[in-house]
């Protein structure tokens, strides 16, 4: 068949089916070269295999979308196939399958974008003559709104890093496009610093990584490994003896073999590099080591030979997009500017034989970061050192001590975001962290003066954060903060504790579901003078149940099984805005002097008269507790299921639903937002059980595959005391009001926290997550269907915010009918808010 010639299609879907099926389409496609066509009314178009359209695999060149995203939107990304505009798809970073007209010509199987530019744009300007021979195809532009919305669309980079935080801190990590260049003479150690780069990606990320070894061979590759992750010596190593310990780590190593790929081979060249790494499935890393000054006959990548070398790998990571790291044993600046790498860091001594010191370069800019390592050659390694200054900034000696010990407390716990090595902060909290820390190191106190303002307002209205070991000491670190700068305000002094709870203050009388911060002690059940020994009520409960339930798995047990697969994000929070309506945040003074950031909802004028109607749930948590199904026992692998079992719960991973509505948020909320490679997710029973009434009701088609399973005999009344407990204490204490009732509320949000403490240190009567987040999806199920049956009655949800906050758009004083106005729980408070002003949270 000749190129020009179009394919049939191997299948025929409507694009309701194939939004369905879309993940099964695209496997069907990349693995077995598959090509649908899909049908939307008059518009035609080929979900196709990136060999029919090679120039799909071009970064940039043509719209893409992740999976997750593409099934939300592609209705639309249909028609825009069909009319020119081919769309890839892709899983993370890497296309998959393409959308392409069907009447797409000849030109849309060439691997240039630019040839393609009959059959679709791009979405850029291209230059284009009718008089143009083949031979001089127009070159494609890209317009500055191309290149903003590559940007924005990206989000924070998340390059590989060295593990370095100091050195990672100085570089922003490996940059995917560009050439990165160590710089250090012979047994200077710029050897270790690509294997640090190496290690962290494969080993630590599980991410590919290609190691090009011109100079070391793979036994000696493996040897600095493995002295690297035990602490073992590595000249003892090179003899072949091992220790226990070391055989053990050496066994771990061997089953994630497949993420690090070595080629020692002889005749190494620039260009055989660039041919192996097209191959390399999911590459997120290149490293070369290394580059060798000297002549040598026997090695390619050495000499005069060098310049045309670096250009080849300069040119490999802008058409793979992946960070290509070369290390040359050189740092003369003659060779180095001949070597023309975007980035550059050269390893120089310092008077400290245990610092050296690392400059980072940028070819555009020059000096832009630098930081000290500490080597520790015995173990085939360096160690972080901190942040060293530029030149010019105070030379070797160390930076004077600025700063209060909360500030570089909060400095050193944002260093894992700021450096790049994690991510989930926005890009505005990381930019005050950032600059906070290199006021410190570099003992600048008009900068940390000028700072302190942004960051009393981050730290008084703060992000989310990651649910990892690193985000929860960043939240504790921004709370600390919060209360210092409280503390500190001339005027407004902190508010004492109260005597019912000397640790914890309570912000406002509101209901909202916020985390209780555990403390040491919480663990601890209260004195009988409490006004609501919650901790004790909630271990009765479950002591009372018949199944003998496990309320503690063992240290042992955690880092196998269905544990590490549970996450806080399975609690299913909407964290919804209605798409046409534009939600900002805006400063806000509370009435004790305490900044604070606010949501503002601008409401569009289609939307007719009317006025923010704000619902605020009752105890949600505590309600919950009345009927959450959960396992009380073991969770056993019960693998693929065909159905749901009632009589079971615990966790299962499931394929995304399509949700057709606009005017109601996805019924997994923010569980969608993180699937995994193949679009599932792993959901707890209280999903489930919702998707399945949704299916029989009508609102989805059908239920989800559950493609995995752990769950265990289910039972609704194990916290059912606990709550009936709950509700009466509530019905007493809140009439009363004041001290008593503050700590009620503090209490029972420390006892269901301490089901699943976040931090590892916190002790706790309980540790069962599945137990938690059952809870929490209980939770987040009920404020979805009442949400969504006030919208069924045609009230306008304009907001579905945590488990307990939603907003509508009403007539003045008419709060939607289908929620109960009072005290008790289920039911709940309304507050009119006039457009245009911002929505109050507790006693604002």
């Amino acid at each position: 068949m000749s190129q020009g010639q179009e394919q049939p299609p191997e299948t025929v879907k409507s694009a309701t089916e194939a939004r369905k099926d879309l993940f099964a389409l695209v496997k069907a496609a990349e693995e077995d070269g598959v090509t649908t066509l899909i049908h939307k009314r008059d518009d035609r178009a080929l979900l196709a295999p990136l060999d029919r359209f090679p120039a799909a695999r071009q970064a940039g060149a043509f719209p893409s979308h992740l999976l997750s995203a593409a099934q939300k939107d592609f209705g639309d990304l249909i028609s825009r196939a069909a009319h020119g505009e081919p769309q890839v798809l892709r899983r993370s970073r890497t296309p998959v399958a393409v959308l392409l007209p069907v009447d797409a010509n000849s030109a849309t199987h060439s691997s240039d974008p630019a040839a393609a530019s009959d059959a679709a744009s791009a979405g850029g300007a291209v230059n284009r003559q009718g008089t143009q021979s083949r031979g001089s195809a127009p070159r494609r532009l890209a317009t500055l709104g191309d290149a903003i919305g590559s940007v924005l669309a990206s989000g924070p980079a998340g390059g590989p890093t060295f593990g370095l935080p100091g050195l990672d801190a100085a570089t922003g990590g490996l940059q995917p496009g560009l050439l990165t260049l160590v710089a250090a003479p012979p047994a200077g150690g710029g050897s270790l610093l690509g294997l640090a780069a190496a290690r962290q990606t494969a080993l630590v990320d599980g991410r590919k990584v290609l190691y090009a070894a011109s100079g070391p061979n793979r036994a000696d590759i493996f040897r600095r490994i493995l002295a690297a992750e035990t602490g073992g010596d590595y000249p003892r190593l090179k003899q072949g003896r091992l220790t226990e310990h070391e055989q053990q780590v050496a066994e771990r190593l061997r089953q994630q073999a497949a993420v690090l790929l070595i080629d020692d081979g002889s005749d190494l060249t620039a260009e055989a590099i660039a041919e192996t790494a097209p191959h390399v499935e999911d590459l997120a890393l290149v490293v070369v080591d290394r580059l060798q000054a000297a002549h040598n006959a026997r090695l390619p990548l050495s000499g005069d030979r060098l310049p045309g070398a670096s250009q080849v790998l300069a040119t490999l990571a802008r058409t793979l997009h992946v960070p290509v790291l070369a290390v040359v044993d050189s740092a003369d600046p003659t060779l180095l500017s001949l070597l023309d790498a975007d980035v550059t860091l050269t390893l120089a001594p310092t008077g400290d034989p245990a610092k050296v010191q690392v400059t980072v370069a940028e070819r555009d800019f020059g000096a832009i970061g630098s930081a000290y390592l500490g080597p520790d050659l015995l173990h085939a390694r360096f160690l972080d050192a901190g942040a060293a200054p530029l030149a010019g900034t105070g030379g070797e000696g160390p930076a004077p001590s600025i700063g209060t010990a909360v500030e570089r407390e909060l400095a050193e716990t944002a260093l894992p975001y700021t450096s790049g090595a994690q991510q989930g902060l926005p890009a505005a909290a990381t930019h005050v962290l950032a600059a906070l820390r290199t006021a410190l190191a570099g003992g600048d106190p008009k900068a940390l003066a000028e700072l302190r303002p942004s960051l009393a307002e981050l730290a008084a209205a703060p992000p989310s954060v990651p649910e990892t070991a690193e985000g929860r000491a960043l939240a504790t670190a921004l709370s600390a903060y919060s209360t210092s700068v409280s503390a500190s305000t001339p005027g407004q002094p902190a508010a004492a504790p109260t005597a019912a709870d000397s640790k914890h203050v309570q912000d406002d009388e509101g209901d909202d579901e916020r985390e209780q911060l555990l403390q040491p002690g919480d663990e601890e059940d209260e004195p009988d003078s409490a006004p609501f020994p919650a901790l004790k009520l909630l271990k009765d409960a479950v002591g009372r149940s018949k199944m003998h339930p496990i309320r503690v798995i063992r240290i042992e047990e955690r880092e196998s099984g269905p544990w590490p697969l549970i996450s806080e994000h399975m609690d299913g929070e909407p964290r919804w805005v209605h798409p046409d309506v534009t939600s900002s945040r805006v400063p806000y003074i509370r009435g004790n002097g305490k900044r604070v950031r606010r949501d503002k909802l601008d409401v569009p004028a289609s939307f007719g008269v009317g006025v923010l109607c704000l619902i605020d749930r009752n105890g949600s948590y505590p309600s919950a507790c009345s009927a959450v199904p959960l396992a009380p026992n073991k969770l056993l692998h019960t693998g693929p299921l065909a159905a749901f079992d009632k009589a079971s719960a615990g966790i299962y991973l499931i394929d995304i639903p399509v949700w057709p509505r606009t005017d109601m948020p996805h019924p997994l909320g923010r569980i969608i937002d993180r699937p995994d490679q193949q679009g599932r997710v792993w959901v707890t029973t209280p999903h489930i059980k919702q998707l399945e009434r949704l299916v029989r009701d009508g609102h989805l088609a059908a239920m989800p595959t559950i493609h995995d399973s752990w769950t265990g005999k289910a039972n609704e009344s194990l916290f059912k005391p606990f709550y009936a407990a709950a509700r009466q204490a509530r019905m007493e204490l809140v009439q009363a009001g004041g001290e008593p009732y503050r700590a009620y509320k503090t209490r029972l949000s420390i006892a269901l926290r301490l089901l699943w403490p976040k931090r590892e240190e916190q002790k706790s009567p309980f540790w069962r997550p599945d137990w938690r987040m059952s809870m929490v999806a209980e939770a987040s199920v009920r404020h979805w269907t009442t949400a969504f049956k006030a919208v069924q009655e045609g009230h306008t949800l304009i907001a579905l915010r945590n488990v307990d906050a939603a907003v509508f758009w009403t007539a003045p004083d008419t709060p939607p009918d289908t929620y109960r106005i009072g005290t008790g729980f289920g039911e709940v408070k309304a507050k009119f808010v006039q457009p245009g002003e911002f929505i109050p949270e507790g006693d604002d």
